[in-house]
């Protein structure tokens, strides 16, 4: 069983928009809190859900899906209760947003494919849909119009480039609006540049209703 963590910055009543934020393996909820802060953003309801074992699924996300397995189908039906706790706060899937770093935002991509919906956006901060080469993901129209940033590195060690594009191209053929950033040499982090087009994306869908124009 994966851990509940609601780390509040901001209570439910003074937020009018929510983030999902997904550490990765072998990271914490209290990094993706710090990221939270440095994004400095008035009015959102931050969640940070931890996994059991800071690990959300055993392997890399380019082997088979069936060897991460259950643990993966776990990650996911985890991370669609906390969604649904949110929902039941009165956030409608147009006022959340999704995201996480490497695993997590890994598992962010693979629940936008799962669990279709039209959310505010998502933050992909380095990561991809999970699977091996050659798996056929299936065109989503309900995320059609969703804002999404998606970054990782020519040199990182954990998420080729090659599965980031091709992730981006899933989600261009879903009709999203994908932001793709590519750095040349930036370490496996989150840096200032990915955390300034975060904000800009969240205060945009803020001020737009939760709809990209």
């Amino acid at each position: 069983m994966h851990d509940e963590a609601w780390l509040e910055l901001v209570p439910r009543g003074g937020a009018d928009l929510a983030v999902v934020m997904m550490h990765g393996r072998g990271r914490s909820p209290e990094e993706m809190r710090d990221l939270a802060e440095r994004l400095d953003l008035p009015r959102v309801r931050y969640v940070f859900p931890a996994a059991s074992g800071a690990s959300w699924y055993p392997k890399g996300f380019l082997t088979p899906v069936e060897e991460n397995e259950p643990h993966l189908s776990a990650a996911l039906n985890h991370y669609e209760r906390v969604v649904g706790a949110l929902m039941a706060e009165g956030f409608v899937p147009d006022r959340i947003v999704l995201g996480g770093f490497s695993q997590g935002a890994c598992l962010t991509a693979e629940f936008l494919a799962r669990s279709p919906r039209r959310y505010a956006g998502a933050l992909v901060f380095t990561g991809g849909l999970i699977g091996p080469p050659g798996t056929d993901w299936p065109v989503r129209p309900e995320l059609d119009g969703m804002p999404v940033l998606l970054t990782t590195s020519e040199v990182d060690e954990w998420v080729p480039p090659s599965r980031v594009h091709e992730t981006s191209r899933w989600l261009q053929r879903c009709g999203a609006l994908v932001e793709l950033r590519i750095f040349e040499t930036r370490p496996h982090v989150v840096d200032d540049e990915e955390l300034a087009a975060a904000r800009n994306l969240i205060e945009r869908t803020r001020h737009e209703g939760g709809r990209a124009r």
